[in-house]
C-alpha cells in the first residue's frame, strides 16, 4: 500500500500503471484500489473519490493513447519527403 501525502494526479497515474494492481491512500481523498492498471473507487465512495478516479484514469488513458500514436507520427514524417 502506497501513501501519498499530497494529491498529485501524475504521480498517482505513474504508480498505478507501473504496479498494475494494489491499493493506495491519498491524504485528504481516501483509500483507492487499482487493478489492471486502472484506478477504481471503493465500495462506499464519495463524490471526491469519483472525481479523483476520473482524473487519474483520464491521465492514464492519455498516456496509452499517445503510446499508440507515436509510430504513426514517425511514419508520416518519412512519407512527406
Amino acid at each position: 500500500m502506497r501513501v501519498f501525502n499530497r494529491y498529485s494526479p501524475k504521480l498517482v497515474a505513474k504508480h498505478v500503471t507501473r504496479l498494475f494492481s494494489g491499493r493506495l491512500y491519498i491524504a485528504g481523498r481516501g483509500r483507492f484500489d487499482f487493478n489492471n492498471g486502472w484506478l477504481s473507487a471503493p465500495d462506499h465512495a464519495t463524490i471526491c473519490h469519483y472525481q479523483t478516479v476520473k482524473e487519474v484514469n483520464g491521465l492514464i488513458r492519455d498516456v496509452y493513447q499517445e503510446g499508440l500514436r507515436e509510430p504513426e507520427q514517425a511514419y508520416s514524417l518519412w512519407t512527406t519527403y
